[in-house]
């Protein structure tokens, strides 16, 4: 279905509801389009993060050990 016949099957069922049933579902697609967008800013930050170099150093970082510096405990 293409979003506006979903939007316009979706207002004649609301239209049929009790107000109360109808509070119920304007709550729920308050609660979707807040969920939507904070998906969509999670996205976008991920993506900004991952372009930033603002962590390279951690790419860059020193070894401090090695093989060498473990030792067998008897």
């Amino acid at each position: 279905m293409e979003k506006e016949l979903i939007i316009e099957h979706t207002l004649n069922v609301l239209k049929k509801l009790p107000e109360e049933k109808a509070r119920e579902i304007s709550a729920f697609a308050d609660f979707l389009l807040k969920r939507f967008e904070e998906e969509e800013l999670t996205k976008e930050a991920s993506y900004l993060a991952s372009q930033s170099e603002a962590f390279s150093f951690l790419n860059e970082e020193e070894e401090i050990y090695s093989l060498s510096d473990i030792k067998k405990i008897k």
